[in-house]
Formats: structure tokens, C-alpha cells, sequence
């Protein structure tokens, strides 16, 4: 049974070490109330009465490793500004060294600002620069993560596009992952998937895999397989993982295809779900558990997290009572 095999392999092996790359944000939120439409134009007034900061992007993805009881290094880029303490004082508070953070003078820190008013999401305000670190930078970050790629047990690569994983370093840090038996996942972002080519796995949405395949529509399964199949010739991926939404997920090889139910009941707010899904199944993967069992887990922590308003995580207590009542 899935949940004794998962509570097991949990309880019984030590934390798996799993280095996290990628874009660092700041998840920035605004509660309030609005009862009137403002004098200077047909928006409402926001009274805001609370202010919180998360740290999101591949942070997120730390914060749902460390959540489930992995041993997190997370490497990343800031800029030159206060935002950049906001994160690494985060990171702190969630127990994950920002020895791997690099500073970027030429960029401010990204900064996601989103104003909810009740339930609803009323607007949101991004700050952020995307072009592509210097490539003295990026020779300095590499030499600084080498060591820690060494002693992962699985390294995840976070990609929101914003200008840290540059073509050339996602196939240098995949290349040098090969060439020492590590397993690299990939959460991709952008059009070209040839930066990923070697990943053990990829894990693209529905949207990201058609934009990326060049395809005009995935809504059938056929349509999926075809797109996915694009995708695995260009990059040689061992696995794609598609979420589908209120379809679940689909776990697609040249030779297989599969697709398990989605488990969510409500939905709240689906932000940070991708970011769980790429974090449990890297936990279970340096586990020793599966791609199946791996892609069943991670389907029923992201119905968990977007019952929750933000970026939110959860444990293995939680997915197994889910896995229990599914």
C-alpha cells in the first residue's frame, strides 16, 4: 500500500539532500477590504489591514522540501536591494542557508505584489528585471554549486525565466549531473526546452507543453502524447510530467503514457502548486519510490496546497491522510 510505503521510506531513511537552482522571489501580499469604487477611476479602494512576505519562485520550491523533511541547498540570484535581505531573512526563518544566493548589482530583486480583498484577487504588481546573468557571474556560480551538486541526492532546477538559468548554465549544471549518476527535474519555463536536453525529468502544465511543442491545441490525449513526444526527442528527457489541471497529471515516456486522476475537491488558489508538485516528487524520487508512486504523491500534495490562499506547503502527515481517503 502506497501510504505505508511512503511513511516508511520517510520515517526510516535519513533526509534526502536535494539542491534547489533557480529564480528567487518575494511573494508579497496585501489583505484588506474595499466597500466603495475610488473617485478617480472605476477601481475599488482597498483598505488594507494586513501585509505578509513569502518567499516564492525556487524558494518555494525549498520551502515545500523542507516542509516534507528534506536537507535543502538553494542557489539563486538577488539584486542590490532591500528586497534581497526580505529573502535571505526568509530563508533564514525556514532553516535554508543563503550561502548559494549571489548578488546581481545590475538587477533588483523580483517581487511579486498581489492585493486580496476577501477571497478575491483584485490586482497584482511585479517588479523584476529578466535578462540573463553576466557570464563572469555565472562562471562564479557554477564553481560555487559544484561541490554541493556532488552531494545531492536529486537537483531540481526552478525555472521562472527571469535570466538565472541561462541556456548554457541549465546544460552545463544537467551535463555535469550525468556525468556523476545525479538526477536532474526540471520545472521549465520559456519556449526552448533544448537548454533541458539530458534532464532526467521534465515537468511542464498543459499551457507550457503546447507553447513549447509548437502545438495548436492539446485537448485530447492523442494531442498530449504528440506534444510530449516533441518535447522528448528535442531534450532526451527520461520523463514528462504534464499537470492537466482538474485532470490530474500524465506521466509520459517514448513508450508509455498515463494519466492519474486529479485528487483536489475545493481550489482556493492554485500559486505555488507547481512549485509542489516538482518538490514532492523530487523527495520521493531520492526516497527510492517510483515515477508512479512519485507522480500519485505529488498529486495529492498540490490538492492539498491550493485549498490554502498563496503559496503554501504541507507534510507527509497531511499527503498520507489524503492518499488514505482517496
Amino acid at each position: 500500500m502506497l501510504t505505508e510505503k511512503l511513511y516508511t521510506a520517510h520515517q526510516n531513511n535519513t533526509p534526502p539532500n536535494i539542491l534547489v537552482i533557480g529564480d528567487l522571489m518575494l511573494d508579497h501580499y496585501l489583505f484588506g477590504s474595499a466597500s466603495r469604487l475610488s473617485p478617480e477611476a472605476p477601481v475599488p479602494i482597498v483598505n488594507a489591514k494586513k501585509e505578509s512576505k513569502i518567499i516564492g519562485g525556487a524558494a518555494n520550491v525549498a520551502s515545500n522540501l523542507i516542509a516534507l523533511g528534506a536537507k535543502v541547498y538553494l542557489g539563486g540570484v538577488v539584486g542590490n536591494d532591500a528586497f534581497a535581505e526580505d529573502v535571505k531573512d526568509l530563508l533564514t526563518i525556514k532553516g535554508i542557508s543563503s550561502q548559494l544566493i549571489i548578488k546581481d548589482e545590475s538587477r533588483v530583486t523580483t517581487v511579486k505584489t498581489r492585493v486580496i480583498v476577501g477571497n478575491h484577487h483584485i490586482v497584482r504588481i511585479d517588479k523584476e528585471d529578466t535578462h540573463n546573468i553576466a557570464a563572469e557571474l555565472e562562471e562564479s556560480f557554477f564553481a560555487h554549486l559544484s561541490p554541493y551538486i556532488q552531494k545531492a541526492d536529486v537537483v531540481v532546477l526552478s525555472d521562472y525565466n527571469k535570466g538565472l538559468l541561462t541556456p548554457s548554465l541549465s546544460l552545463r549544471i544537467i551535463k555535469h549531473c550525468q556525468s556523476i549518476g545525479k538526477r536532474t527535474l526540471v520545472d521549465p519555463k520559456g519556449l526552448d526546452y533544448s537548454k533541458y536536453e539530458g534532464a532526467f525529468l521534465i515537468k511542464p502544465n498543459r499551457k507550457e507543453l503546447a507553447e513549447a511543442a509548437k502545438a495548436e491545441r492539446i485537448s485530447t490525449n492523442e494531442d498530449l502524447v504528440k506534444a510530449a513526444h516533441v518535447i522528448l526527442d528535442a531534450t532526451k528527457a527520461t520523463y514528462l510530467i504534464v499537470t492537466l489541471s482538474e485532470a490530474g497529471i500524465a506521466i509520459i515516456t517514448k513508450e508509455h503514457f498515463k494519466i492519474l486522476p486529479v485528487a483536489a475537491t475545493e481550489v482556493y488558489d492554485v500559486t505555488g502548486a507547481g512549485d509542489t508538485v516538482i518538490a514532492t516528487l523530487a523527495y520521493c524520487l531520492a526516497l527510492g519510490l517510483d515515477i508512479e508512486e512519485a507522480a500519485t504523491i505529488a498529486n495529492h500534495a498540490a490538492s492539498i496546497v491550493i485549498k490554502h490562499i498563496g503559496s503554501a506547503t504541507t507534510n507527509i502527515e497531511e499527503i498520507i491522510a489524503s492518499l488514505k481517503t482517496d
